[in-house]
């Protein structure tokens, strides 16, 4: 018999064995008494509802039965008296029902039982330790049927859906499993998993079907079965092909859903869709299908249905045709686990060399959503490298990474590398196909460039020691050139401008000087006027050899030299 174990009482047992421990120092003596102690008490418990039962071998008549119980909560021993069990007082039977005594099902409780007769007593049983919600077994759940147009359609209610006290933390915690038969002599039973308001279909028609469904928590624990039930299925009125073969198909998750129609009529064709969840409730949900935009009144057949596909809950899709004169047909139902039907793209990378590595630069797959698929996904890379040869690849490495950048080093220089990267997921076991291979050659060897290096800083410094040379030989001739034309010296002020004369400079040369022309003039004068003419031409001697020449010209000369005479002759 399977037995579930809810998460809540996983804490009851870390203290098992200390409160083992403690039942067996509270163990009672067994006193001075002819009646035998009852023995083999079991617990059989089925949602809330709990039976106490055991044996009693000995010959007494007369004897009746009580039970106590006491319970541990939240790891303190908070009842350590012992009370009478509700249900199981003086019993003449070797079973009695306590469901109304307990009601805390995730606590450890210990029972005990004797026989009584009058008086006597016999010595207390030994003690039964139990968690309720562990030894609890799922109750069958309620169904209801109904036939309609070739197809059964059956409603499931919880296990404990006309209980005011419940086990089980909600009632969306339960799966169902149904079985279903053909009510015949040689029939197979077919299981299916379901949701509490479901459509079986593929039924032959005016036939009987029984069928069982069982409630279960997921991943283990299987309930009762409830009691069987069989119905008639109908003969099916719609004459309106129906879709078939519906199926999707996802790629970084852009959904397509696809189906077949091998009738030629003239029909369009509505795709729809259902939130998983809905179907999990246990109110009926057929009126809570929508059309999905773009994919309303087609005659392809197929649609993209991304727009309503969401990582956060799995969806239903179903396609309805329609036809003339209004009639139509709905098609089976497909559900869609997003993370799961969803098959992932390969990634694109770019490789570059810098630092004597090999840089891979990888692109997860997926486009516009990138961050949807590695979020959900937690990607990671599997790259794969090798030096390509002329013939064939040859010495391909391997290496994972969970970041978008690796690294390949110790390159062999002037090499042809190639990659190729794959994108897969542990949690879902999806792969992606490898990338496009891509290749980059690796530089020569690092001999050459510092060669290069060398040769170029020599030349960089011969041509400066050279423009310094030509610069310093440059600026001789210029402050040569700068002392011929613009000397930096000035004459004297007194005789600057002295008669106008232009200023001769003694490095020009000869031919470029000024020449006085000088005239003889033959007259008598006496010898007063001679000595005066004299010292006017001496002063005339001391002033040609003093630099000073007269601008005037010769006209001007001659004229000083009559009006010296005539002084002297008056």
């Amino acid at each position: 018999m399977a037995r579930g174990v809810p998460a809540r009482c996983l804490r009851c047992f870390l203290v098992r064995i200390l409160l083992l421990l403690l039942a067996a120092m509270l163990r009672p003596s067994a006193g001075q008494t002819n009646l035998k102690s009852p023995q083999d008490i079991q617990v059989y418990a089925v949602n809330t509802n709990f039976t106490l039962r055991w044996n009693y071998t000995g010959n007494d008549t007369d004897v009746t039965f009580s039970a106590e119980y006491r319970w541990f909560e939240d790891f303190e021993p908070s009842e350590t008296e012992w009370k009478e069990l509700r249900g199981c007082q003086n019993v003449t039977l070797t079973e009695c029902d306590f469901s109304s005594a307990i009601t805390k099902y995730d606590d450890i409780h210990h029972l005990r039982i004797r026989a009584e007769r009058r008086e006597e007593v016999s010595p207390w049983s030994s003690i039964f330790e139990m968690i309720p919600c562990f030894i609890a077994q799922i109750g069958p759940p309620g169904i209801e049927l109904q036939s309609t147009n070739g197809v059964i359609k059956i409603k499931v209610s919880s296990p404990e859906a006309n209980q005011d006290q419940k086990m089980w933390i909600n009632d969306l915690i339960f799966n169902y499993n149904l079985v279903i038969w053909e009510n015949s002599s040689n029939a197979e039973l077919r299981s299916q998993r379901i949701v509490p308001v479901q459509i079986i279909d593929d039924l032959a028609p005016d036939t009987t079907y029984c069928l069982k469904v069982q409630a279960i928590i997921p991943p283990e624990s299987q309930g009762l079965f409830s009691p069987t039930h069989c119905i008639k299925t109908t003969r099916k009125v719609n004459d309106l092909p129906c879709a078939t073969n519906l199926s999707v198909f996802a790629l970084n998750m852009e959904f397509h859903l696809h189906w077949n129609n091998k009738y030629k009529q003239h029909i369009s064709y509505n795709v729809q869709y259902l939130f998983a969840y809905l179907k999990m409730l246990y109110d009926d949900h057929s009126m809570k299908w929508r059309n999905v935009i773009g994919c309303k009144n087609i005659t392809d057949t197929q649609c993209n249905v991304s727009s309503v596909v969401t990582t956060v809950s799995g969806i239903y899709l179903r396609v309805q045709t329609m036809g003339e004169y209004n009639k139509s047909c709905l098609s089976k139902e497909i559900k869609v686990d997003p993370l799961i039907t969803n098959e992932i793209g390969a990634p694109g990378i770019r490789l570059d060399i810098s630092d004597a590595l090999l840089h891979i630069q990888i692109s997860p797959p997926g486009g516009s959503q990138r961050e949807v698929m590695r979020h959900h996904y937690d990607l990671a890379y599997r790259i794969l490298y090798w030096k390509n040869s002329s013939h064939d690849a040859e010495g391909i490495q391997m290496k994972e990474t969970k970041q978008t950048i690796g690294t390949v080093p110790n390159l062999t220089s002037s090499t042809l590398y190639c990659v190729k990267v794959q994108a897969f997921s542990k949690a879902y076991n999806k792969s992606s196909p490898f990338s496009k291979e891509e290749c980059i050659k690796t530089p020569g060897d690092k001999i050459l460039p510092l060669i290069v290096l060398a040769t170029f800083v020599t030349a960089l410094v011969v041509v400066l020691l050279v423009a310094a040379l030509l610069s310093f030989a440059l600026y001789q001739v210029y402050d040569k050139i700068k002392y011929v034309f613009f000397p930096s010296c000035q004459p004297p002020l007194n005789i600057e401008g002295f008669g106008e004369q232009v200023f001769i400079s003694p490095y020009l040369s000869a031919t470029e000087e000024q020449i006085e022309n000088c005239f003889i003039i033959e007259t008598t004068i006496t010898e007063a006027n001679q000595i005066d003419f004299e010292d006017y031409k001496h002063s005339k001697q001391s002033s040609r050899d003093s630099g000073n020449y007269s601008n005037e010209d010769n006209s001007s000369g001659s004229k000083v030299s009559e009006e010296m005479i005539e002084k002297g002759t008056i």
